[in-house]
């Protein structure tokens, strides 16, 4: 049985192919093979407003962060320089200065 793709919409594994297209049958997403491949092939990083993030870009933090383990508190407004973007669960590598290297997730931050 071949594996299907997930849906580029809702991340839905109940995918099925309905002639020359892949359905979702949880949000009605139609797409093509093509369109599964470019969607798998780039991930797109996106801030707690909707604008896009590259690396090296400069991002604020818009709520203050609790950092788990110690009692500092990253405070909002806080901006971070020169951002790295990875997959995982905390999308963001970068250094705040006087925490160190960190992580964070993109819904906490706001491009500049």
């Amino acid at each position: 049985m071949s594996q299907l793709p997930n849906c580029p919409q809702c991340s839905s594994e109940y995918t099925y192919e309905d002639r020359h297209l892949f359905v979702c049958p949880e949000c009605s997403h139609e797409w093509t093979a093509d369109a599964a491949v470019e969607v798998e092939d780039e991930k797109v990083f996106k801030d707690a407003h909707g604008n896009i993030l590259e690396d090296g870009d400069t991002v604020t933090v818009i709520k203050d962060l609790k950092l788990k383990g110690s009692s500092q508190v990253v405070k909002q407004g806080t901006k971070v320089k020169n951002i790295r973007l990875v997959d995982g669960d905390h999308d963001i590598d970068c250094r705040i200065d006087g925490f160190g290297a960190m992580q964070l997730k993109t819904e906490f931050v706001k491009k500049n």
